[in-house]
């Protein structure tokens, strides 16, 4: 199986875990996504300061800045089995 379908793959079981993942692990899952579809975050489209949900998740992306998409791939599959190994899925 590729990368691409491991990525795929990994997205798709996130949605059938048993138990939601802590807000570290959500943050983390969300930042290592954006930098595998998106790639780096675009400072200039910050969130305001009054958008603290928005405003972490941003934070969480930024931290990915300069990783590769196959990395970020790598990491996001990784991520996700060892939740699947912790939480189970449905």
């Amino acid at each position: 199986m590729s990368l691409q379908e491991q990525f795929d793959k990994a997205a798709a079981d996130v949605k059938n875990l048993k138990k939601l993942p802590s807000d570290g692990d959500l943050l983390e899952l969300y930042a290592l996504f954006k930098q595998a579809t998106v790639g780096d975050s675009d400072p200039s489209k910050a969130p305001g300061f009054l958008d603290l949900k928005g405003k972490a998740k941003f934070e969480a992306w930024s931290k990915q800045r300069g990783v590769s998409k196959e990395d970020a791939q790598k990491a996001y599959v990784a991520k996700v089995e060892a939740l699947i190994a912790s939480h189970g899925l449905q």
